[in-house]
C-alpha cells in the first residue's frame, strides 16, 4: 500500500466522477498501474461514518463485480456459510481482522463491531469482499478470494484509462 499521490487522487476522481473522500492509501492497483482499491478513513471528512475500509474505485472492476452479484452468487455463498463450519470460521476471522484494522485507523462508535459486505454471517456485497482480498492478498478473506477467481480474466489484454470526467 502507498500514500496517494495527486495523480492517484485525480485518477480516482475521474474513475468515480467525484472527488475522492477520506483516502488514506492506495490499497491495490490495476495491471495498468491505476488505483483500483483505496483504504479509507472510517469517518469521512464531512463526519459521515464509513464502514467500508477498502473501497473499489475502478469502474471496470466494479462492473465485473456487479455482474457476479447479479448471478445470485451472494445467496449461494451465504448458504455455504451455514453449511461449512471451516468456511464460516475463516470468514469470521476475516471480519475480526477487518474490524481490528479499521479500529487502528480510528474509532467510530456508530460503526463499532460492524464491518461491511455482510461479514461475519452473510454475503451482502462482493465489492467489499473483493476489495478486502485485493488489499490484503490471498488467504485473508476466503469469499473475496473465491470471487476474484470467479472474475477470471476480467481485465483482458487491454490497458485501462480512468473513466472520462
Amino acid at each position: 500500500m502507498s500514500a496517494p499521490s495527486e495523480t492517484d487522487l485525480d485518477a480516482i476522481r475521474q474513475q468515480l466522477g467525484r472527488p475522492a473522500r477520506g483516502v488514506l492509501e492506495i490499497a491495490a492497483r490495476c495491471p495498468s498501474g491505476h488505483p483500483n482499491v483505496v483504504k479509507t478513513e472510517p469517518r469521512l471528512p464531512d463526519g459521515t461514518p464509513f464502514p467500508t475500509l477498502y473501497y473499489i474505485t475502478c469502474p471496470r472492476l466494479a462492473g465485473a463485480i456487479g455482474t457476479l452479484e447479479a448471478s445470485g452468487l451472494m445467496a449461494d455463498m451465504s448458504a455455504r456459510l451455514t453449511e461449512d463450519a471451516d468456511l464460516a470460521r475463516h470468514y469470521a476471522e476475516a471480519h475480526e481482522a477487518y474490524l481490528a484494522e479499521r479500529e487502528a485507523v480510528g474509532h467510530v462508535p456508530e460503526i463499532d463491531g460492524i464491518t461491511a459486505g455482510g461479514m461475519p454471517t452473510r454475503v451482502k456485497c462482493l465489492h467489499v469482499l473483493i476489495g478486502h482480498s485485493l488489499a490484503k492478498g490471498p488467504g485473508v478473506n476466503p469469499l473475496g478470494d473465491e470471487a476474484i477467481e470467479l472474475l477470471g480474466d476480467y481485465w483482458g489484454q487491454s490497458a485501462c484509462a480512468p473513466a472520462p470526467a
